[in-house]
């Protein structure tokens, strides 16, 4: 079905006029095609790119070029990135600041790569930080904290919240989470639950202070994911059950409230998929004879699969999505 049949359809049954169809054919025929996602995409390309061959460059000529020569045209691109930002930055503002030039956000996710880069360089080759890890990590982390506010950048901002988790022993990669996080120890178990329930307040205190709202999203998508992964992992592990399970289950009641205000889909089944895993951990857990959770399953899941399709029709009313 493509728009001339659907006007067609319209003006068959008298929905709107043959002229006003031949208007709207015509629009649809010669408006201008956005490449808006295309570019995107490709600077998006062009950095990763252009940062991988710097780093193939060095590689292949360390002994020719000399390492201050590298650090030194490293640390000049970086400058100048920065440098580019701040000169076609526009005024700071709690609100959301859409610079008209898209190239000045492309520079700065540029710039704070090719600042890690430095950084890892100098560490490196020199061991200018020694054995002070933490203080290379925070470092950048204070860096694109005031970048992404200042110049009102959300990639920049996961930068920021990944070092962060970085300089508490932590990823927050939503597929990293379990893979790379060793949750077999109980401090980083409890440091993960910490530190993605403070993110997820600073999302929601991002929206009532009116500070950065459209910021609120990535807080709570970084953070609630791992916190909830981390307080199920210890669930399960049965280190603290209780804690974790109230834990988790308050973060799955948050994810499906800021769904209703966000109308997200996404917060929706977060919310939905982890509390519906947690509270049937939690029954058949307590239910101590095989045979008795075999009948109760049968029929536990049996109706709770008919709650999903039941979900999935209505999600929209829920969210309070007009059709």
């Amino acid at each position: 079905m493509n728009i001339q049949t659907i006007l067609k359809a319209f003006v068959d049954k008298a929905v709107i006029p043959s002229e006003q169809a031949s208007l709207i054919a015509d629009y649809e025929e010669n408006r201008p095609f956005s490449l808006h996602w295309e570019l995107r995409s490709v600077l998006y390309l062009g950095i990763v790119l252009f940062t991988s061959g710097i780093g193939v460059i060095i590689y292949e000529n360390i002994d020719t070029i000399g390492h201050q020569v590298i650090i030194a045209l490293i640390a000049a691109l970086t400058g100048w990135c920065f440098f580019y930002t701040f000169k076609h930055a526009l005024p700071y503002s709690n609100q959301q600041v859409k610079n008209p030039k898209k190239l000045a956000d492309y520079i700065l996710l540029l710039g704070c790569t090719t600042f890690l880069i430095l950084e890892g360089y100098l560490q490196f080759q020199y061991n200018v930080f020694g054995k002070r890890y933490g203080l290379a990590v925070i470092i950048p982390t204070i860096i694109f904290f005031f970048c992404a506010y200042r110049f009102d950048h959300k990639g920049v901002l996961s930068m920021a919240i990944t070092g962060l988790a970085s300089w508490l022993g932590l990823t927050v990669a939503p597929l990293s989470v379990l893979a790379e996080n060793d949750f077999t120890e109980n401090r980083l178990l409890a440091t993960a639950v910490i530190l993605g329930t403070v993110l997820c307040l600073a999302g929601w205190a991002s929206e009532k202070q009116n500070i950065k709202k459209h910021f609120s999203h990535t807080y709570v998508f970084l953070g609630g994911n791992l916190a909830v992964l981390a307080a199920m992992t210890g669930i399960f592990s049965e280190s603290a059950e209780l804690i974790y399970s109230m834990a988790g289950l308050a973060l799955s009641a948050f994810f499906i409230q800021r769904a209703r205000l966000a109308q997200s889909l996404l917060f929706l089944l977060m919310g939905v998929v982890y509390g519906y895993i947690i509270i049937t951990y939690l029954i058949f857990s307590n239910i101590e004879s095989d045979d008795a959770a075999f009948t109760f399953g049968t029929f536990y899941f049996m109706f709770t699969s008919v709650g999903v399709v039941y979900f999935l029709l209505h999600f929209k009313k829920f969210l309070g999505i007009k059709k």
